[in-house]
């Protein structure tokens, strides 16, 4: 059990924590592009060309380049491992563009507003700034800041991502909790001395691949969704008075 008493700041993680990627992706490439291809197989295919990419720009073996630049280069690739042919450099674009675009999950407004009450809540994401803010907007996100990777020029879960988020912030990192679905952010956060709350999100990866879980994630504490922690974060604040 850690000290909530710590927490001043709540960073919030955005594609598949609060925001549906898939299927906000897999709707923007149905809607525009009714190529003979099988969608989800390439968006699912899209998506794995993510984590190995930035690793690379962390490690130094490539130059930086916001994810804009990592999805049209996994994009391409995925295009040509498809044999996809015919869509041109502003189709191209438009698909890329579907990440701008993406439903928030049910439970993702009005979780984030209750934990504002208690606490400064920010988004902290490796999407581009200019990214996030056409994807906070038109999810209806109601978010204090918004961190990006560009901030630093480099990725979660490089220590250096969160540390900055702290920086910015102005506060230590123990003062921290980093909210993700994802198993390796929950880590990534917990080496840069975050505290870590993982919220389930089953339906992350489509029905046919399982999600991260919280069983297979060492954190501080779980949760079922946004208000389900808000309301953990409360009890266990009033258990410590």
């Amino acid at each position: 059990m850690f000290d909530v008493s710590e927490v001043t700041v709540v960073a919030v993680d955005v594609f598949g924590t609060t925001v549906d990627w898939r299927r906000g992706v897999l709707d923007g490439l149905r809607a525009h592009h009714e190529n003979d291809f099988d969608h989800a197989a390439l968006v699912d295919a899209w998506r794995e060309r993510y984590l190995p990419a930035v690793a690379q720009i962390n490690s130094g073996e490539r130059e930086w380049a916001n994810l804009d630049a990592v999805h049209r280069e996994a994009l391409d690739q995925c295009l040509a491992e498809f044999g996809v042919s015919g869509i041109d450099a502003e189709a191209r674009e438009r698909m890329v563009r579907a990440w701008d675009a993406l439903p928030p999950w049910p439970d993702a407004a009005e979780g984030l507003a209750e934990l504002r009450r208690d606490f400064l809540v920010v988004a902290l994401s490796n999407g581009g700034f200019a990214q996030l803010a056409h994807v906070v907007k038109g999810a209806g996100l109601g978010f204090d800041a918004i961190v990006s990777a560009e901030n630093v020029g480099a990725y979660k879960p490089d220590r250096r991502a969160y540390l900055n988020a702290a920086k910015l912030l102005d506060v230590e990192p123990r003062n921290v909790l980093m909210v993700a679905a994802h198993t390796w952010d929950i880590h990534g956060a917990r080496d840069a001395g975050f505290h870590t709350a993982f919220v389930e999100r089953p339906g992350e990866k489509g029905p046919d691949r399982p999600a991260d879980t919280a069983g297979n994630t060492d954190c501080d504490l779980a949760a079922v969704s946004f208000t389900d922690l808000a309301d953990r974060l409360r009890a266990l604040r009033d258990s410590q008075e």
